[in-house]
């Protein structure tokens, strides 16, 4: 055996083509599932694309480096779930590109944070965190006032769109939506009427204490105040926490 590994270890040729073959069937093994994709993803009722308003603030959310401290992934362990709530599921994050599972997390998790506080809260936290957590040593982000841009809104949609997000432009990709889910949800998804839906949303929500402006912080907070609130978990597994009580 020694021999036999020696030998192609001295043989450049024959090193550099198994090699190739472990590495091509290595990569067959990660790639080939992608294309099953709709198989591997559970289908869970309440799970939608972002609207154009969230999608503006999770593109916000990254720009700041949100994710190099704060993760997206709830793991499913007791201390995790007893700390956070139900452990992510793979649909959560399926109109995520990218996805923003982290690595680390200096602060807590955010999977679940949506609706957890006010408006008025994330608008002191994100301008002064230690005027609300005395303790953090989360960096204030006071520029998020300013005002949003969002004329290229939808060129950000189709780009998503691109990649299988099911941002509507015709008719039929709107009917579609609606059946799929529902004509409120359908209509946040049309690419047409993306800055429309995305002014609307934000005056309706009044995410930064200010209806007569539109800025960055509105964008942001209603992105963080969806993180979570998608799915009724208790739909699915009811007294799933109970042991926990």
């Amino acid at each position: 055996m020694k021999f036999k590994h020696e030998s192609i270890e001295i043989n450049a040729g024959l090193l550099i083509a198994l090699t190739m073959v472990v590495i091509s069937i290595g990569g067959l093994v990660e790639i080939v599932p992608l294309y099953y994709i709709n198989d591997t993803i559970e289908q869970v009722d309440g799970v939608r694309p972002y609207t154009p308003l969230e999608l503006r603030g999770r593109d916000i959310y990254q720009r700041e480096g949100c994710y190099l401290c704060h993760s997206q992934m709830i793991r499913p362990f007791r201390d995790e779930m007893l700390r956070y709530g139900h452990y992510s599921l793979a649909a959560e994050s399926q109109y995520d590109h990218p996805f923003q599972w982290g690595s680390k997390r200096t602060g807590p998790d955010l999977a679940r944070v949506g609706e957890k506080y006010s408006n008025e809260w994330h608008v002191a936290h994100l301008s002064d965190p230690r005027a609300v957590v005395p303790e953090s040593i989360m960096p204030g982000y006071p520029w998020l006032m300013q005002p949003l841009e969002y004329a290229d809104v939808g060129d950000r949609m189709r780009a998503l769109k691109f990649t299988g997000v099911p941002y509507s432009e015709t008719q039929q990709e709107y009917d579609a939506n609606v059946t799929k889910f529902g004509q409120g949800v359908a209509d946040s998804l049309n690419i047409l009427r993306a800055e429309k839906n995305l002014v609307q949303q934000a005056q309706t929500g009044n995410y930064d204490g200010d209806r007569a402006r539109l800025t960055e912080m509105d964008a942001l907070v209603a992105y963080l105040q969806m993180l979570g609130t998608l799915v009724d978990f208790s739909k699915y597994d009811e007294g799933y926490f109970a042991e926990f009580r």
